[in-house]
């Protein structure tokens, strides 16, 4: 398991946004932009009412490009220059060693046989001899409620 941003999708992803942006009405004259950044997102607007639309139109993109919404970090809201608002989204990436204990503990809770996984660097690695074992494994995560996009990588099919 590994949670990983795909950088090509989210750049598309926050192009689209620019793009409708830039061609809607209710946008016009507001100042919105959203910036992409190294490891973050920057929404700018006029009003918080305008911010909160744009974060809207973000989150569509996202969803849009198949990109979990559970990457981005919304950071409160701030005043900026010019009586303009401003948000920060930080995009996240990687397993923190606390959030692979915690995924190694419901990998351990679901008592399966046969089932070991280890931390290895920013992943967690799943080791079973059944592949309906290591599935059981996989949908269990995907029903649990973490706050982390999981992708589940270099799985036999």
């Amino acid at each position: 398991m590994v949670s990983e941003i795909d950088e090509q999708e989210v750049r598309n992803a926050v192009d689209q946004a620019q793009r409708e942006v830039a061609t809607r009405f209710d946008f016009k004259d507001t100042g919105s932009a959203v910036e992409l950044g190294k490891d973050e997102l920057t929404l700018r607007s006029g009003t918080e009412d305008r911010l909160g639309a744009l974060r809207v139109v973000v989150e569509e993109k996202f969803v849009r490009r198949k990109l979990s919404l559970k990457i981005l970090d919304w950071g409160k809201v701030e005043d900026a220059a010019g009586q303009t608002v401003r948000q920060r989204a930080g995009l996240r990436a990687g397993i923190s060693a606390d959030a692979a204990r915690e995924l190694n503990k419901r990998i351990k809770a679901l008592g399966l046989k046969g089932i070991q996984s280890q931390t290895q660097g920013d992943a967690v690695r799943v080791i079973g001899k059944k592949r309906d074992d290591l599935q059981s494994v996989i949908a269990a995560l995907r029903d649990a409620d973490i706050d982390l996009p999981l992708q589940f990588k270099n799985f036999r099919d």
